[in-house]
């Protein structure tokens, strides 16, 4: 098939550093290639791929210093996909939702991954203003707040298989806290489950503007006043391997409703348990007991970090490589790329532009 992927422009195709939905769209493009398909990525020009690359700013936007906003670089992102919107048999969009008046025409083949969070109330109006775009949710849970759409499937994120190194056993003696610091995230949580349980924490996070305040006003003066916490700052992902591998568990104590989570199946690929707050996804990438515990208070996660050395390792990994490798999660995607083609290929097909064929629905 020819498949166009258009991904955000803030960072690179893999990023340097953070970047969870960038990361997925890199994975996703470079396995469709190796299945031989003909795919265009549509990215920045410092992204990476053996897939033909569309440049659509020269640089990552987080990291090129003469960008104050992002919303005119996607826009000429869009005027170039809609240039060659003919020359492809599907497009895949992952940057939410800029892209829904200009691919009315063309609708029925395109394919939008709802990346982010469904439960703003702005969200409720777009989506009832566009019903018929076809969407795959990334967890059943992320769902829950939309109004009637057009969902044509459900998609778990996936990992190259050989990403991350499994460890057997933790080289390290402390707990880990990777991705991103945001109220959301509770890394306060975090350390108070840390200190309660009496070991280290080593935080791996980046600190965005937005969120900078908060870092400054709440979270670092947890930090210094706690010996057993470190801050390691944003990691890579060379350095994703060692900073999980060596640690007895990821403590992921969100408190929101977190569509996925690539960091949880980033651990579970290193063979490290994740201590989880049951919101969101939480209980879908989480088998309770096997993969890691999944808790709904500070004392309860206290409680889990004591029965760690029930769960095998081994095992872990397994459940990884069964659920949430690249393989799986670029199947799931043809499949879905085959059935739009076919519906759009009907003599009796409506177009999305119209009312949404019942074929695609789910």
């Amino acid at each position: 098939m020819k498949i166009a992927q258009i991904a955000p422009l803030a960072e690179r195709c893999p990023p340097l550093l953070y970047g969870g939905t960038e990361r997925v769209v890199s994975y996703l493009t470079e396995e469709l290639v190796d299945q031989g398909h003909d795919v265009t990525l549509f990215a920045s020009g410092d992204s990476i791929t053996a897939a033909e690359l569309d440049p659509c700013s020269a640089l990552a936007l987080r990291l090129s210093p003469n960008v104050v906003d992002a919303l005119p670089h996607h826009m000429i992102m869009l005027e170039k996909v809609a240039r060659r919107a003919h020359e492809f048999d599907v497009l895949h969009f992952h940057i939410d939702l800029m892209h829904a008046p200009v691919v009315r025409d063309f609708a029925h083949r395109t394919l939008t991954t709802l990346h982010g969070r469904l439960d703003l109330p702005d969200l409720q109006p777009f989506y009832a203003a566009f019903p018929n775009l076809p969407l795959v949710s990334i967890s059943h849970a992320q769902r829950l707040p939309m109004p009637p759409v057009n969902w044509v499937g459900n998609v778990y994120h996936g990992l190259p298989r050989d990403l991350l190194n499994f460890s057997a056993a933790p080289a390290g003696d402390y707990l880990a806290f990777l991705g991103r610091i945001s109220p959301e995230k509770r890394p306060d949580r975090a350390i108070e489950i840390a200190a309660g349980a009496g070991l280290p924490l080593k935080i791996a996070a980046k600190i965005d503007r937005v969120d900078q305040a908060y870092w400054d006003e709440q979270i670092a003066p947890l930090v210094h006043a706690h010996p057993n916490i470190e801050y390691v700052g944003e990691i890579g992902e060379q350095q994703k391997s060692a900073f999980l591998g060596a640690a007895r568990a990821l403590l992921f104590p969100i408190d929101w409703e977190e569509p996925f989570g690539l960091v949880m199946i980033e651990a579970m690929a290193c063979g490290t348990p994740v201590i989880a707050f049951g919101r969101g996804s939480v209980p879908e990438v989480i088998d309770d007991g096997v993969t890691g515990f999944v808790v709904s208070s500070v004392d309860e996660a206290i409680e889990a970090i004591k029965k760690l050395d029930h769960l095998d390792r081994t095992r872990v990994r397994a459940r990884f490589e069964e659920r949430f490798t690249v393989e799986r999660m670029a199947r799931d995607y043809v499949e879905i790329y085959a059935r739009l083609s076919t519906a759009a290929a009907t003599p009796d097909f409506i177009s999305c532009a119209g009312r949404a064929p019942e074929q695609l629905a789910i």
